[in-house]
């Protein structure tokens, strides 16, 4: 399933990059659907930053999905590889539930846009239902795109969100 959002930020795009990249868990008080990140690893290397984000959500979950699910658990693990020179940050989502099952990828673009910036998402995700414990091999097909949607579902508000709290973050 394809994962796309995007928004505007008016805030120059070097400012934007390095506040998202630098100072995400300052963001948190800002992010409706997010209960905290903490950044897990940091490294630097020839004008690239990897970094390895743990994330804790804050969402409802379906009622199919719920005998699956502790929401206390629901969260994800964000390795991002940010690239300064093309102003963009590749990105892999592994969430905290269903880590075999579900692939989760893409790259960020930030683009000037006057004197602001353009942030695009695109992504891909794919669940795979087969050995989720509770899943029969009946239901399967049933549960994969219940999944997908809840998941994009869940990760696409975030993402803008996370826009959103950049924004209102910066202009505090």
């Amino acid at each position: 399933m394809k994962l796309e959002a995007d928004t505007l930020i008016p805030f120059p795009r070097d400012v934007v990059l390095s506040t998202y990249r630098d100072r995400l868990p300052d963001l948190v008080p800002y992010l409706p659907n997010v209960r905290g990140i903490k950044v897990v690893n940091r490294e630097e290397i020839e004008g690239t930053t990897r970094l390895v984000n743990e994330w804790t959500a804050n969402a409802e979950i379906p009622s199919l999905l719920k005998s699956l699910i502790n929401v206390e658990a629901l969260g994800w693990i964000d390795r991002a590889e940010w690239n300064q020179a093309t102003y963009s940050c590749r990105w892999q989502i592994e969430p905290s539930i269903f880590t075999n099952n579900v692939v989760c990828e893409g790259v960020n673009y930030y683009i000037e846009d006057g004197d602001g910036t353009r942030l695009e998402i695109r992504g891909d995700l794919t669940v795979n239902p087969k050995g989720i414990p509770g899943v029969p091999s009946l239901l399967a097909g049933r549960v994969a795109p219940v999944a997908e949607k809840f998941i994009v579902n869940l990760i696409t508000p975030n993402l803008l969100s996370v826009a959103k709290g950049l924004e209102s973050f910066l202009t505090a």
